[in-house]
């Protein structure tokens, strides 16, 4: 069992910069790929970026490409998104995910978290 833990969302205006953090419980998280993914209000879930359990590969949904990078810090069991030169229709909320592969689609995780809401004004 894996518990996913989101933080780091907030207000912002267009062109600035958020970092989001999910912290995971248990002892095997370096085991697993991490996802996230946005959900805006009568829209469908969104994948933003996957990572590797290892770190070393990483992809990118093509909205946010050369914009949003993921990171992993397995010692800390917190996987990370930072978000530059954000704009209005990055505005959201956004979940963490944890699974076997960095799959782009929901159905590729098992564990997730309770979502970490984004507004971005213009």
């Amino acid at each position: 069992q894996v518990q996913l833990v989101e933080s780091g969302g907030g207000l912002v205006q267009a062109g600035d910069s958020l970092r989001l953090s999910c912290e995971a419980s248990g002892r095997t998280f370096s085991r697993y790929a991490m996802g996230w993914f946005r959900q805006a209000p009568g829209k469908e879930r969104e994948f933003v970026a996957a990572i590797s359990g290892s770190g070393l590969s990483t992809n990118y949904g093509d909205s946010v490409k050369g914009r949003f990078t993921i990171a992993r810090d397995n010692a800390k069991n917190t996987v990370y998104l930072q978000m530059n030169s954000l704009k209005p229709e990055d505005t959201a909320n956004y979940y963490c995910a944890a699974g076997g592969s960095r799959s782009s689609t929901a159905r590729g995780y098992t564990y997730w978290g309770q979502g970490t809401q984004v507004t971005v004004s213009s």
